[in-house]
């Protein structure tokens, strides 16, 4: 098999793009308002249309994707991605501008499933540590650069080319992707299972995601947390929801799902509580905020080429658990800094916990996807999005939790143990466990333990 680098590049360009998406649009929700001349609230849905979707149908279309050809959804996704960016930018009503949102963020789902789908195959086994590195690191370096972006483009362009800045890598992926892919059979439509999966599935996660999102202020809000139960259940114990756990349990994918889930829910955590801790109880300014902050991302993108390159000589695993373990003692060292945090003490912390968040990403993505049955990659490569996804939604709520139940003097502290507590827990999750007496069989670097 030959390495085909220029689909890894596809894949980093269009996680770097879509991750952007994610938070680009934020910094722009003020100007968006006057623009249009609509509430606050209404102009939120710039946002929230973008990101429903996209947990909402991460899961459904794993499944689906599982019998369709890659080629032809990558760029059929691409081009629907860049169109409705387009459309956004054009929006002359909320109504509209939220409809490219929703479209947008359905385009976004497919990119994300198919990433690490890509990714696993374009290179040879023994190259995967480098290559799911390319979009593991290039990812979250896009959510973490779009209000910098965003900022910029809000200052010399205006709101609109928030939506545009996007539009040059999808016409670059879209050209690469149809010269390198090889054709690999047609694009099926969604069938009833599909749909039934959206209603079930995708209304239980949003629901759940508005309730994380809105509920730390609105309590009426937090209901939709128990609603959100109720269709989750009932996917799980149906037709749609068996085969997913089927193929995670085969696999033994649990455990690091998990751990997934809460080194992502310890970085969101993290980042909310620097953020608002620096500049209101510190009086920094938000332009020294903004680069504190950014050494985490230098930390991250420094480390991704390194921990994929020592994945691939060392084994997946054994880089998935040192990331995981220099990241928890990142954030450990925030801890007791106390009252009067200087930006320099904060960003080597950062860089440090930034660093061990390079070298798990590409490994863990790796070693998910490479333990994945042959015949559920895209399912695997939903739950995984489904994983992470939470774990963002869930960092900021849980520390605002946190925070007002030790109270103003010890809010902060108590968000940042909350995120330490959060990332020391994906380092046993990630290790293999191990019984008196037993030993783990070389073959095994490479497959997640159950």
């Amino acid at each position: 098999m030959r390495d085909r680098w220029v689909l890894v590049a596809v894949a980093g360009a269009l996680s770097f793009v879509a991750m952007l998406d994610m938070n680009i649009v934020n910094v722009a929700l003020a100007d968006i308002s006057t623009g249009l001349q609509v509430s606050d609230a209404t102009a939120q849905w710039a946002v929230l249309g973008y990101q429903l979707p996209v947990v909402a149908l991460l899961l459904p279309v794993g499944r689906w994707l599982d019998g369709a050809g890659t080629r032809p959804a990558l760029l059929a996704a691409t081009a629907g991605f860049a169109t409705c960016g387009v459309l956004a930018a054009l929006a002359p009503w909320a109504v509209w501008l939220t409809a490219a949102r929703i479209g947008q963020g359905g385009c976004a789902a497919v990119l994300f499933v198919l990433m690490p789908v890509l990714v696993i195959r374009a290179v040879r086994p023994e190259a995967r540590g480098r290559a799911m590195s390319v979009p593991a690191t290039l990812g979250p370096l896009g959510a973490m650069t779009g209000p910098a972006v965003g900022g910029l483009l809000l200052d010399h362009l205006g709101w609109r080319w928030v939506f545009l800045v996007k539009l040059p890598f999808c016409l670059l992926a879209l050209v690469l992707a149809w010269r390198a892919m090889p054709d690999d059979g047609p694009l099926r439509a969604p069938d009833r299972r599909f749909l039934a999966d959206t209603l079930l599935v995708g209304g239980g996660l949003a629901a759940l995601l508005l309730a994380l999102t809105l509920g730390t202020d609105r309590p009426p809000w937090a209901l939709l947390a128990l609603a959100s139960l109720m269709p989750l259940l009932w996917w799980l114990r149906g037709p749609g929801g068996r085969p997913v756990t089927g193929a995670l349990r085969a696999a033994g994918l649990f455990r690091a799902h998990g751990a997934v889930l809460a080194l992502a829910a310890a970085f969101a955590a993290m980042h909310y509580v620097v953020a608002l801790h620096l500049q209101q109880d510190e009086g920094v300014s938000a332009t020294t905020t903004g680069l504190t902050v950014l050494a985490f991302p230098l930390g991250m993108g420094l480390a991704g080429p390194l921990g994929g390159r020592l994945a691939d000589r060392y084994g997946l695993r054994s880089l998935a658990v040192t990331g995981a373990a220099v990241t928890a003692a990142g954030l450990l060292l925030l801890i007791p800094l106390g009252d009067g945090w200087s930006p320099p003490d904060v960003a080597w912390r950062l860089a440090l916990a930034g660093f061990g968040m390079g070298l798990n990403g590409g490994p863990t993505q790796a070693l998910v996807m490479a333990a994945a049955p042959p015949q559920r990659t895209a399912t695997v490569g939903s739950t995984v999005q489904v994983a992470r996804s939470l774990g963002f939604t869930l960092g900021p709520a849980l520390a605002t939790t946190a925070w007002a139940l030790a109270g103003t003097g010890d809010g902060a502290r108590a968000g940042l143990i909350l995120a330490a507590v959060a990332a020391c827990l994906a380092v046993p999750l990630l290790a293999p466990p191990r019984r008196p007496g037993a030993s783990v069989p070389e073959q095994a670097t490479d497959t997640v333990p159950n």
